[in-house]
């Protein structure tokens, strides 16, 4: 299946679409650097990126007319004019690319699409634009017109809604806070995705289920210590339980039985098994692993524990606000993720490569889709267009058996 990637960043949401077997036709991101790494792992032959064309610029200049037979439409629009820590600009911010994203889908009309942004967008203060973008991307053809205010178009996009009209370009769309510890990624990640499926298509889709949660690594950790035999951390270097779930561990270890149905959180020790640390000289062997100096703890910047997920990375070396980017060991010892720890907590793999100084690397893991999340998600809007397509082949098969038949 055919696919086109906007704001593909790092190449994190691409990856993890490759990996559910769509195959870009175009990729398109206006970041030198984050070009750069894709660049880069092309020319080092890595398989799911070697085919990609890469274009460096900007998605409203680029022809699409001849671009045919798109099965999916992707991207993770700039989230600064909707991130908590941004300026929290909205519309009025010349970053937003919704616009862009919506007039995309109505030029190359693909059976579906799928965008990703910040839980922000979601606040009372973009309730109202929010819905506005939905709409847009429910009826793209219905565009703005020059001049018009944005409230206004969404007026008409209303009426349009209630109206009940069928005419035209139209795709059922859903969206949903994901949180990506849910789902096996070691770190708490909460994103908006808003998917839509082209009318025409007739299916039934919902997100995936969640797969992973806390209780289920409490219940590891603090009453069979199955997280922790796993790990080899011998009893007398295992952390007391922490007061913040003293009675949910309590609860858990009176009335759960083995054999849960979700599986623990991974944790950040989870996730760099297998990664020395930056100090030894075993980490000069592990591509961009170099040691940052700097890390402190202040209020504000607590850095993520050791055996819990990681907080959410941020697009900055210091991960403001939060110390999201800093380790804190058990012992209390703290220090920056490496970018290769880092692009473990994104769920990249080791032998995908980042380009560029530390900042702007770190800058492209903190805007980056984590790859697993990425991959389940599209494997789940894979499945319904093969399935959509199917049906049309027995469907014209049928037609045609009847034509015979008379």
């Amino acid at each position: 299946m055919r696919s086109v990637e906007l704001f593909a960043g790092g190449g994190g949401l691409g990856l993890g679409l490759s990996l559910a077997g769509f195959e870009p036709a175009l990729v398109i991101e206006w970041d030198r650097w984050a070009c750069d790494t894709m660049r880069e792992n092309q020319k080092l032959c890595y398989p799911l990126v070697k085919d990609w064309r890469i274009i460096k610029g900007d998605v409203r200049d680029f022809d699409y007319s001849k671009m045919e037979d798109i099965d999916l439409v992707s991207g993770g629009p700039p989230c600064q004019p909707f991130s908590l820590g941004g300026k929290h600009g909205g519309d009025k911010d010349k970053r937003d690319m919704f616009p862009s994203a919506v007039n995309v889908v109505e030029k190359l009309r693909p059976r579906a699409f799928v965008f990703e942004n910040v839980k922000g967008i979601t606040r009372q203060s973009f309730a109202n634009y929010f819905q506005y973008i939905l709409l847009q991307l429910t009826y793209p053809e219905i565009s703005k017109k020059e001049n018009e205010p944005w409230v206004d178009h969404l007026s008409r996009l209303e009426r349009h809604k209630t109206y009940g009209k069928v005419a035209g370009l139209q795709y059922n769309v859903v969206t949903r806070v994901l949180d990506a510890a849910n789902h096996g990624v070691p770190q708490r990640r909460e994103r908006v995705f808003i998917v839509g499926f082209r009318s025409d298509q007739r299916r039934e889709w919902s997100f995936p289920r969640t797969s992973h949660d806390l209780d289920a690594l409490l219940y590891e950790q603090y009453v069979t210590g199955e997280y922790w035999d796993r790990h080899c951390v011998s009893s007398g270097k295992r952390p007391a339980r922490p007061a913040k779930y003293h009675k949910k561990i309590e609860k858990l270890g009176q009335s759960m039985l083995p054999g849960m149905r979700a599986k623990p959180w991974r944790t950040v020790r989870d996730a760099l098994i297998g990664v020395p640390d930056p100090r030894s000289e075993e980490a000069a062997n592990f591509f961009n692993h170099r040691f940052q100096e700097g890390a402190k703890v202040y209020p504000g910047h607590t850095g993520s524990p050791l055996d819990m997920p990681a907080k959410t990375l941020k697009a900055g070396d210091h991960g403001v606000p939060g110390g999201e980017n800093m380790l804190v060991m058990p012992d209390g010892d703290v220090r920056y993720f490496t970018v290769r720890e880092s692009a473990r907590l994104q769920t990249f793999p080791d032998g995908y490569r980042f380009h560029g100084s530390w900042s702007e690397t770190m800058r492209q893991l903190g805007n980056a889709v984590p790859v697993s999340l990425a991959r389940i998600v599209g494997s789940s809007i894979a499945s319904q267009l093969v399935a959509s397509e199917e049906t049309k082949i027995k469907r014209t098969a049928g037609h045609g058996e009847r034509r015979n038949a008379i």
